[in-house]
């Protein structure tokens, strides 16, 4: 299984592409942005294409069977980067699935993209930027999978997870990116969503 990461040089991204290179199965394509960061990428096993989500990045499919979605404008930047990359940017990613026939989508979103007005103040542009390109993956004809994670940590990976239902939890970046590798070529996370934070629930137990 030929698997796109995009976004393969942020946190969870580069997680992930270390956790799936291990897979003898899986050939990992990790799509970032600048030549300074391939080598950190190729030293975990991954194959690396370079692209920006801003423009045409559609070639990083080519022979892709899964794409992993992780790319995000960061914390610090204003309201049009986000609705470039986090809005903008996922759409297209989607679309640029359709039209590559992908096997399977997944999407890294947030908590509260589907109710913006419930996440705080400071992050309501991010939120409905999330909510819209999930909006876009759900209506899509593709086999989505949309991972929401609650409040995100450096903290070590516990391996395991619960369902989110209210307040304000965490759940580690390690933990998120532990949870995407082992949904890729699971067929029962076909049109789910996972809101997940941090629980009682080993993560190879967590999908019935």
């Amino acid at each position: 299984m030929n698997i796109l990461v995009i976004g393969a040089n942020g946190q969870i991204g580069k997680q992930t592409v270390e956790l799936l290179a291990k897979n003898a199965n899986f050939t990992v394509v990790a799509m970032i942005r600048k030549e300074e960061q391939r080598a950190a990428l190729e030293q975990l096993g991954a194959k690396v294409v370079i692209a920006d989500l801003e423009n045409d990045f559609s070639s990083a499919y080519s022979g892709i069977d899964t794409v992993i979605f992780s790319a995000g404008s960061g914390g610090h930047t204003g309201p049009e980067k986000t609705i470039a990359i986090d809005q903008n940017a996922a759409i297209r990613a989607v679309q640029y699935a359709e039209q590559y026939d992908i096997s399977h989508f997944i999407m890294v979103s947030s908590v509260w993209a589907d109710q913006p007005e419930n996440g705080p103040e400071s992050l309501r542009d991010y939120l409905i930027a999330k909510g819209n390109a999930d909006k876009a993956l759900q209506q899509s004809q593709l086999n989505y999978t949309i991972v929401r994670p609650v409040l995100l940590t450096n903290d070590p990976a516990t391996a395991h997870i619960a369902e989110y239902t209210m307040g304000r939890t965490t759940i580690t970046r390690a933990d998120v990116a532990l949870f995407l590798s082992t949904i890729v070529d699971n067929t029962k996370t076909y049109k789910q969503i996972y809101t997940i934070q941090n629980g009682d629930t080993p993560i190879d137990n967590f999908i019935k």
